[in-house]
Formats: structure tokens, sequence, C-alpha cells
């Protein structure tokens, strides 16, 4: 899938949600939300949650939310882009442009 075209999409189905419309400092608590539930489903990969309150998922019930999870901090990454009208494709060549300058080497 084209990032370019991912982005279009993800802003406009956020925009008939009426979620788009937060402003611009609600959004980064919705992306550091996610970034937990990130941080929460690698926990239960790595070293588990040991609750006994809660079944253990299978290894492939673990990587399917664990995807699910980088999906929505991806979104909300979109989101938080297309606020301010800049493209992911942007941000990746700039941020390859600082990285060959910083790390000669590279």
């Amino acid at each position: 899938m084209d990032i370019q075209h991912y982005q279009e999409f993800i802003s406009a189905f956020y925009k008939k949600r009426n979620w788009y419309q937060y402003n611009s400092f609600i959004h980064p608590i919705f992306f550091s939300e996610e970034v937990g539930e990130v941080c929460r489903a690698i926990r239960s990969i790595e070293i588990g949650r040991d609750r006994p309150d809660e079944a253990t998922p299978d290894q492939a019930e673990q990587l399917e939310n664990l995807t699910e999870e980088l999906g929505d901090v991806l979104d909300n990454l979109f989101i938080i882009a297309d606020k301010y009208d800049i493209s992911l494709e942007t941000i990746m060549i700039k941020h390859q442009e600082k990285l060959f300058s910083r790390y000669k080497d590279a």
C-alpha cells in the first residue's frame, strides 16, 4: 500500500468518525495512550503478564495484538502529521537526511 494513499485514507476516516477535529494538544495524548498499549503487548510477548485473572494468549494472538496496536500508533502519527500538513514521505526523507548528516558512516 502506498504511504501517501494511506495517510489520505486515515485522515478521511478520522474526519468521518469525528475524531479528527480534536485540537493538536489532544492527539499526542491519544498517541501516547497507543504507545502504552504497544508496550503492554511487547511485555506480554517477552515476559508475560503474570495475571491469574487473564488467559495467556498464544504467540500468534500476541503478535496479532502487537500488530493491531502498532497500527493504532501509526494512525495517530499520520493524524498528527496531517494536522500540520506534513506527509509521512517527507518525514521519512527528512529523517533519513538527518541520519546521514549526523552519522557519516551510515
